[in-house]
């Protein structure tokens, strides 16, 4: 478990972090102070990690800018890949953008929901003295002390497979339902994207086009499904970090006046 050492640090310190906040908010918040700490923690880390987002639109907005001339390229060297690449590249270097800018952010993104992964559906770095996250739970009860605190009678580490009861099914309901929502409004949001090719790279015309516009509005889904199964801390951090991206995406990508230099 050496490799793993690192993370279970993070995850640690992350704990600790989430702890101090459910303290510091216990006189106003009472019982949910823990669930109130869970969702102030992601807002920070996601404000931590906010310029790797807005780097991400800027690089689409200077390859969208580059389309028309890459477009052209394509053609003229349609029937030469190597001169193709050759003068795509020299493209891109003078415009100061780069073919790859974009995944970057999201590839420095991913140790940091690694992280709330761990900590928020394994229990992983809330109680050093033992194995609890390692070992399977055979009481159905949460690991860890963060995760044994409720919300609204329902333990932040249970998870709806752990049984259903009126609290479990009101709780889970109404956060089920927010995700949808926004997954919802997020998946519209990509199937504009799909059609206009807002998104740079995004291919409007060709055999990926079609593949692509029936694959996009389905992916924002996916936080629905893994809600389903892991415990209630987990789904309060994927409902934040959820309506988070979309807020972000908004802002972000709204329409830019045309005088304005997105470099």
């Amino acid at each position: 478990m050496l490799a793993f050492a690192p993370l279970h640090t993070a995850a640690s310190v992350a704990a600790t972090v989430v702890t101090w906040l459910a303290d510091t908010l216990a006189p106003l918040a009472g019982g949910a102070a823990t669930a109130a700490a869970i969702v102030l923690f992601t807002v920070g880390v996601r404000l931590l990690i906010s310029p790797l987002s807005l780097a991400q639109v800027r690089g689409e907005r200077r390859r969208a800018a580059l389309a028309p001339e890459v477009r052209d390229l394509q053609r003229r060297y349609a029937d030469d890949p190597a001169r193709l690449q050759s003068e795509l590249f020299a493209l891109y270097r003078r415009a100061g953008a780069s073919p790859v800018a974009g995944c970057l952010p999201a590839l420095l993104q991913a140790p940091f929901f690694l992280v709330m992964y761990r900590l928020f559906a394994t229990g992983d770095g809330l109680d050093d003295s033992s194995s609890a996250s390692l070992t399977p739970r055979s009481d159905l009860e949460p690991s860890g002390a963060l995760l044994d605190e409720k919300l609204a009678g329902v333990p932040l580490g249970w998870h709806l497979g752990d049984g259903l009861s009126v609290a479990v099914v009101a709780v889970f309901g109404v956060l089920l339902a927010a995700l949808l929502a926004l997954a919802w409004w997020s998946s519209r949001r990509a199937r504009r994207a799909a059609a206009t090719g807002a998104v740079a790279g995004t291919p409007t015309e060709g055999p990926g086009a079609a593949a692509l516009a029936r694959v996009l509005p389905l992916l924002p889904y996916t936080t629905v499904l893994v809600a389903l199964v892991v415990p209630l801390a987990a789904v309060l951090y994927l409902v934040t970090a959820t309506a988070w991206t979309a807020l972000e995406q908004a802002v972000l990508r709204r329409p830019q006046p045309a005088s304005i230099d997105v470099r």
